[in-house]
């Protein structure tokens, strides 16, 4: 079998669709990975076929946009989308596309008469009357409003944005107008690639709720860094990913961990943080294997997405989250009620409030809570998502 998997959206996302598309390589099928170009270096499974599309997102081409310039690059994505993907597409049996920045994907598996899957990485983001949807891009929830409105209100600004152009290329193609872009992305059975235990989805039926996708990372660890960790008591660890967190995150990071007396790592990521100063109890890392890594240290202080919350819980490793955006609040807020580490709902945090946080995170019940969470995570959430994937393309 031959399989598409596009994606579009940060490290967060690419993450978990390579995990599917190693997958079912592994599984002796053909795949081919749409994905914006920063990511191309880490696909590491020569067998994969790389298409890059859109902009590098960590580049300068993803500096803040204004309005008017973020309502042309919405519209030329879809455009970009349903071209690139009818493409490459061609004479395969499947697309799947993954995340929330895919409204133009089944219309191109539909152009070419293939099936389709989707899969999202966070409950909030699909539609339930028992959660209101995740909040972006400056849009907040009006107090009061129930969460069928709500949801209603969000297929309203997926049809604003997107709805348009997708249905200008789809009549150009020859094939009919579409009423709802949301409901039409995520097709008859969205996967909700999360696990259960950390991410629960609240509904019966309707989501086949497979568990997290992660790929296994057996790179060492660089020798510089496994001498660090060596030399002393675990350290804690701040990383914000691809989030562009300002310098001060630095300074508060190094400084909580000083305050509780414990050394620091911090990761250099899209923000390009660094250490303070030339002392010896702090490092700055670029990339890394996390999986190993987090297995190492006394806490992780991070931005909370999925990914990253997913690997920590797994380790059995205190967490403290530090949500910017997006489904990072979801986390954060799952984190605390687990009982595996602390939500920091400030976005400035300091010294003081950081080393409040890991204080409650270091505690001894929430450590042995980490410790009793991690045997209850999934591990086998991207096989099962893999073959379903596969039970959707016809026999030959």
């Amino acid at each position: 079998m031959r399989v598409l998997l596009s994606t579009i959206g940060s490290r967060g996302e690419f993450e978990p669709t390579l995990a599917l598309a190693v997958r079912l390589y592994a599984l002796g099928h053909e795949v081919r990975l749409v994905a914006p170009p920063d990511f191309r270096g880490l696909m590491g499974t020569p067998g994969i076929s790389f298409v890059p599309i859109g902009p590098d997102l960590g580049g300068k081409a993803s500096a803040k946009l204004t309005p008017e310039q973020l309502r042309k690059a919405g519209e030329q994505s879809v455009i970009d989308q349903f071209e690139t993907v009818s493409a490459q597409a061609e004479g395969f049996d499947a697309v799947v596309g993954t995340g929330m920045l895919q409204p133009a994907t089944h219309s191109a598996a539909e152009r070419l008469g293939i099936p389709y899957a989707f899969g999202t990485f966070c409950p909030q983001s699909l539609p339930s009357a028992a959660h209101p949807p995740l909040q972006f891009g400056g849009w907040t929830h009006e107090p009061g409003v129930g969460n069928t409105t709500l949801w209603a209100r969000e297929a309203d600004r997926f049809n604003a944005g997107f709805l348009a152009v997708l249905n200008s290329c789809r009549t150009s193609a020859g094939m009919p107008e579409i009423a709802d872009v949301r409901e039409h992305m995520l097709g008859e059975r969205p996967m909700l690639a999360a696990d259960p235990v950390l991410a629960p989805w609240p509904d019966p039926g309707g989501v086949l709720q497979t568990g997290a996708w992660i790929r296994a990372d057996e790179r060492p660890l660089d020798v510089d860094l496994v001498k660090f960790l060596d030399d002393g008591e675990p350290p804690v660890y701040f990383g914000f990913g691809s989030m562009r967190v300002g310098p001060e995150y630095s300074a508060a990071a190094i400084g909580a961990a000083r305050e509780l007396g414990r050394r620091a790592i911090v990761l250099r990521g899209w923000a390009d943080l660094s250490v303070v100063d030339s002392s010896p109890d702090c490092v700055a890392i670029g990339e890394v294997n996390h999986q190993e890594l987090v297995k190492r240290l006394a806490a992780v202080v991070h931005h909370g997405g999925a990914g990253t919350t997913t690997t920590v819980a797994r380790a059995g490793t205190p967490q403290v989250v530090v949500p910017q955006m997006f489904d990072q609040f979801y986390f954060a807020d799952r984190v605390r009620a687990l009982g595996i580490g602390h939500a920091h709902l400030s976005k400035a945090p300091t010294a003081e409030s950081l080393a409040a946080a890991l204080d409650h995170a270091l505690r001894s019940e929430v450590v042995a809570r980490a410790g009793e969470v991690s045997a209850e995570i999934a591990v086998d959430g991207v096989e099962i998502a893999a073959r379903h994937v596969l039970s959707g393309i016809p026999a030959n």
